[in-house]
């Protein structure tokens, strides 16, 4: 593997990332040239419930593009289907359970999150009919895994851009032509997410590579691979936990702050989750070597992921930090025109340059290491940078107030890094 074909590889990769938080701008959009300023705030409170939903079960992509790669790279034809239609069960099943439990989990979150009466009623409209996608919401995590991890990033890519734009387009004939409103917004994304999946399928029948007579109900069921995924996904899970955990604080506590500093705060958390989508897009690249070569049981392809993760992070990293700090101008009156916000976020704004240095190479690790489906070291080095976290975030908050906020969050991610990093040779021993 070549600079130029990880680059190659990559490059697709980033762009479906890139796209995920734009889908999310197209509803708010939308709902912003509605006659009440209520609907902007029930899709944003009905968005978030399904953000947090879908969050925690995000590693039903990240394990399918490991499991799948290995296959690939071991050429074990039963087992790449199998890589694809066990988490497919999973999806399927975690999916109807939302349906199912949708009342009490549309009460519990409306009561955490709050809001207007009529916010709360527009939510309530937005989340009763975006449910009824959840099960197809995840299975395109699945079929997104798999492209992946059989290294069709091109046709990943595309998928993800015709799902975007039938979405964009969907909400705009309902919602304003057809003067449907908040439902009419649901409907569109409802019906994008079913799409997804039928376009996901097209492709991977396209790709000859599976079919249904692949499906095997005693080769699914095989105890040694239902504990390994079981396994993976569950440390996965808790991953995803102390993720939820820290940001959950960093928010809490920046809520406190005066409400032109939360709003400064708040352009920079946006800027931080552009760039981790950037970043995700070269771990992704990262994954897809690795479990191609734990599958081939070849230690010389996955040293090469990890120099090819190592050098095109760094020069990512780099990059990104330069040009935050030459259009940093540009970039926060992107997201306001307001004259003290944007002082405000630009005071703070050499933190996220520092988030760019310090959370590069965790973000790599955690590609190879899921690739490798040795997640159990994500688990662990994330988990320690939590404890860190909390106690650099109490005392720095007390000290250096938003100043000390930023610092615990920046150490959080350095400390990400560093503690991954301290599994690698053990990963690698337990591989080869």
């Amino acid at each position: 593997m070549t600079h130029r074909q990880y680059i190659k590889l990559a490059i697709p990769l980033i762009l479906s990332g890139i796209s995920v938080p734009l889908l999310g701008a197209v509803d708010t959009a939308v709902a912003g040239r509605l006659e009440h300023p209520a609907y902007i705030g029930g899709i944003a409170v009905g968005s978030l419930i399904f953000n947090i939903l879908y969050w925690l079960f995000g590693f039903l992509r990240v394990s399918t593009t490991g499991f799948t790669a290995q296959a690939a790279g071991a050429q074990q034809d039963h087992e790449l289907a199998n890589a694809c239609f066990r988490p497919m069960m999973i999806a399927l099943l975690i999916g109807l359970l939302f349906i199912a439990a949708q009342q009490p989990i549309l009460l519990a979150s409306l009561h955490f999150i709050g809001g207007s009466q009529t916010v709360i009623e527009q939510a309530a409209i937005y989340f009763e009919i975006r449910i009824w996608g959840a099960p197809f919401a995840l299975m395109n995590y699945v079929i997104t895994g798999w492209l992946m991890g059989m290294s069709m990033v091109k046709f990943t890519l595309l998928s993800q851009l015709l799902v975007n734009v039938l979405n964009m387009l969907l909400s705009i004939l309902f919602a304003l032509q057809l003067d449907w409103g908040v439902a009419g917004i649901a409907a569109a994304t409802l019906i994008s997410e079913v799409g997804g999946v039928l376009i996901g399928l097209a492709i991977m029948w396209y790709s000859k590579k599976i079919s249904v007579s692949d499906f095997q109900l005693r080769g699914l069921l095989q105890l040694k691979h239902l504990k390994k995924m079981v396994a993976v996904n569950r440390d996965l899970f808790l991953r995803t936990i102390c993720l939820l955990a820290m940001t959950s604080l960093f928010t809490a506590q920046g809520a406190r702050m005066s409400e032109t500093m939360l709003a400064g705060n708040a352009i920079l958390l946006q800027l931080h989750y552009l760039l981790a989508y950037l970043f995700s897009g070269l771990a992704n690249a990262s994954s897809i070597i690795a479990g191609e070569a734990v599958g081939e049981r070849s230690l010389h392809r996955y040293r090469c992921a990890i120099t090819l993760s190592a050098v095109w992070g760094a020069v990512f990293a780099l990059l990104l930090a330069v040009l935050l700090i030459c259009f940093s101008d540009r970039l926060i009156a992107l997201f306001s025109a307001n004259a003290e916000i944007q002082q405000v976020a630009n005071d703070y704004l050499f933190w996220i340059v520092l988030y760019c240095l310090a959370g590069a190479w965790g973000l790599q690790l955690e590609g190879i290491f899921s690739g490798a489906t040795q997640v159990w070291a994500i688990r662990n080095g994330i988990f320690m940078s939590l404890l860190i976290y909390i106690c650099v975030n109490w005392f720095a908050v007390l000290q250096w107030d938003n100043h000390g906020l930023w610092l615990a969050f920046v150490v959080f991610h350095l400390m990400r890094s560093l503690y991954t990093s301290l599994y690698m040779r053990k990963v690698e021993r337990l591989l080869y």
